[in-house]
This record gives structure tokens, sequence and C-alpha cells, in this order.
């Protein structure tokens, strides 16, 4: 049985154009049978090659890290204009680090840093972006104290999943994914929350903080961005199905600026 049938046969949708990427990744044929049996029993694609293709960058993306989906990218579309070269970034909750990559890649001379919760997503992370600018911690308390303050935009896909609608997701997500990076509790706005409201004291005055949400869900998340003083919309690109929740800080709290 060639590569495109047995890949169609276990659902894979887009057949064609995965047998095409395994094929090329594959160093032998039989490199290319244990990656397809790896993807014929259930793994994302994106383990199963070692990248993800976002914004035009192929991304590192280790087994048990979550993997960047295509939508995420309007969210860079929308932060790109925002930062000019030298800004301060920040792709907080950045998992692969692909938000912080795409932004880079799409203003040379911005100074990116990233952090994430999960020992993992950092070790991959660290694989994207300059290490020493990867951090590993809980929101905000694992970032530079000096950046405090500083960040003139802060790029954020924090994990939006109800509880209850984890079971719900697709066998590749739910089952390969770690669930620190879907699990966003009863109403899946427990992290959104805490980024929204630790937000102000990081951002410099003017600076922005753009969040992925989802339609459902964006009226809260914009709650959440006015509760913390920020100045928010909503933005949305029905095509892709993405919604990101954006807000801009007045004065900084600490410096008074």
């Amino acid at each position: 049985m060639d590569v495109v049938t047995r890949l169609r046969a276990a659902g894979c949708v887009f057949a064609e154009d995965e047998a095409r990427l395994l094929t090329e990744a594959a160093g032998s044929p039989e490199a290319l049978a244990a990656m397809v049996d790896r993807r014929v029993a259930g793994l994302p694609l994106e383990h199963v090659l070692g990248f993800a293709e976002f914004r035009g960058l192929r991304v590192a993306v280790d087994p048990g890290v979550f993997v960047p989906r295509q939508r995420t990218a309007y969210l860079v579309e929308l932060a790109v204009p925002l930062v000019a070269p030298g800004a301060v970034v920040v792709d907080l909750c950045c998992g692969s680090g692909a938000l912080g990559a795409a932004v880079a890649a799409g203003v040379p001379g911005a100074e990116v840093y990233a952090a994430d919760l999960d020992p993992a997503a950092v070790v991959c992370a660290r694989r994207n972006l300059p290490p020493e600018r990867v951090f590993e911690g809980d929101l905000y308390a694992a970032l530079q104290h000096d950046l405090r303050g500083r960040v003139d935009v802060l790029v954020v896909n924090a994990p939006y999943v109800p509880t209850d609608a984890i079971a719900l997701m697709p066998p590749e997500a739910r089952d390969h994914e770690p669930l620190v990076a879907l699990d966003g509790g009863v109403d899946g706005l427990d992290v959104q929350r805490r980024v929204a409201a630790g937000a102000p004291e990081w951002l410099a005055p003017g600076g922005a903080l753009l969040l992925e949400t989802s339609d459902r869900q964006a009226p809260a998340t914009l709650a959440a961005f006015e509760g913390a003083g920020l100045a928010a919309r909503v933005e949305r690109d029905e095509e892709v199905g993405a919604t990101v929740v954006v807000g801009f800080a007045g004065s900084n709290p600490v410096t008074g600026r």
C-alpha cells in the first residue's frame, strides 16, 4: 500500500500533501515507513516531521509540544504593524515560540523574548528563538524584571479550551499535546484573565496586548481587557476562523510615564 493510500485510509484529509512532506523529510525508505507508521497511529503531522509551517517559516515542534495553528497567523498579521525595529516583543505562553519567531521574521531588529510554563516547550522554543531570551515559568513571573514597563507588544496564545470541552477535541490534540497548553479552566478564560490583569504592569506606555480567543468567548475576553484598564477591541478574520482581542495601555502604572 502506498503512502497516500495509507494516510487516506487513516483519515488524513490532506493525504497527498502529507505524503509529499513526509517523503521530503525522510532520509530513506525505512525512515519514511517509520514516519508513516507514526502518523497513521495518530501522532500530529508536525510531531512526526519535527516542524510546522507557519507564516512561511519552518518552526521546530518537538513531540509533546503544542502545535501552532494556522489561524494564529492572523494574530501575527495584526501584531507586525505595531512592531518597530528595536521594539521589545514578548511571546507569552509561547509553546514552540512560533509567534515570536514569526514576529522576528516580519520585523528584523525586533527584540523578541518568550516564556512558557512547560519545560518541554521552553526547550523547543530555544530552537526557534535566541535561547537566552526564552524563559521558563508561570506567565509574567518568568520574565526578567528589567522588562517590566518596557514591553511594546505582547503576543499571547494562552489556553482557552473549557475543561469539559477537552474530551471533545480531536485526538491529535487531546492525546499528544500538553494539557497545560489546552485547558483554560471552567469557561476557558482562567489564563486569559491573568494575562490581561498583569499586562498593564509590563507594557510600555501605548504598548499593545494581542490575545487569541474564540468568537464565542470574545465578549468575556474583551471585558477582561477593559477591566485591566486597557483600551480594547475585537478583530476577526472570518475566512480562517480567527478571533483576536487587541488592547492598548495608557500611562504605565509602575513608572507613571
